[in-house]
Order: structure tokens, then C-alpha cells, then sequence
């Protein structure tokens, strides 16, 4: 994959479920499985070892459009998906989760958006540049 770049389509990015469906395309297309929605996948994707990444020591990735994919995963599409895991009490941690949209709410709050970029920053064999 020397020289090879991997283009990420900020534009075909709407909410959190057409952001892993472009994940996917992007980096699950020679699998036979998909990623899900989570992001503790998309971190053990970006260590490597499947997918478009397995083989290769570092690699770069453009995400191109990315004001588009920052707007589509910003405070709306943060405070449906910590509401959603705030509906499921058994499952995570209902005072987080509303400490969590508190922030949200009052500006401090990470996006998922703002997640992603920092899973992204966690891995040094993984080069990102942006338009």
C-alpha cells in the first residue's frame, strides 16, 4: 500500500449510520463483514490487521468534505446517540450519559464528531489529512 491513499467521502456522511457505511466502503471492502457501529470498532480497525489496513505498518487516509462529516456527526447527531444509550439504563451508565448531554448542552461537550477525530489521533500508523 506504499503511496497508496485512502479517501474518505465527508460527503456521503448524514448521521452516524452513513458514517460507518463509508468506513466500511472505504476499509471493509475486500471483507467479508462489515464493521458495526461502534466506536471501539472503529478503534481496533484503526490498529490494523484486517480490512484495508491489514499488511501495512502506516497508511494514509484523506477525509475529504470533512466540514460536511463534522456538521452531520455534531451536537445533533451526539445528543440522539447518547439518548439512545440513555434508554438503555442496563447497559450504560445513566449519570455519565447525562453528564455527557449536560456538556452537550452547554457548549463543553465532545461531538461524536470530536471522538472520532480523537480515536483517529490514537494511532500514529494512521496519517490523516483533510480538506
Amino acid at each position: 500500500m506504499a503511496g497508496t491513499i485512502l479517501v474518505v467521502d465527508g460527503s456521503a456522511v448524514h448521521d452516524i449510520a452513513s458514517f460507518y457505511a463509508e468506513i466500511n466502503r472505504v476499509f471493509m471492502a475486500a471483507e467479508d463483514w462489515q464493521l458495526g457501529p461502534s466506536l471501539d470498532a472503529l478503534d481496533d480497525l484503526l490498529y490494523g490487521g484486517y480490512g484495508a489496513l491489514a499488511g501495512h505498518a502506516a497508511v494514509s487516509v484523506h477525509w475529504a468534505d470533512i466540514a460536511h462529516s463534522r456538521a452531520a456527526l455534531g451536537v445533533a447527531a451526539t445528543r440522539a446517540w447518547l439518548q439512545a444509550k440513555r434508554a438503555r439504563p442496563g447497559t450504560f451508565n445513566p449519570g455519565a450519559i447525562d453528564a455527557q448531554l449536560d456538556a452537550l448542552a452547554r457548549g463543553h461537550g465532545q461531538t461524536y464528531f470530536d471522538i472520532v477525530m480523537d480515536i483517529f489521533a490514537a494511532h500514529p500508523n494512521v496519517r490523516l489529512t483533510t480538506d
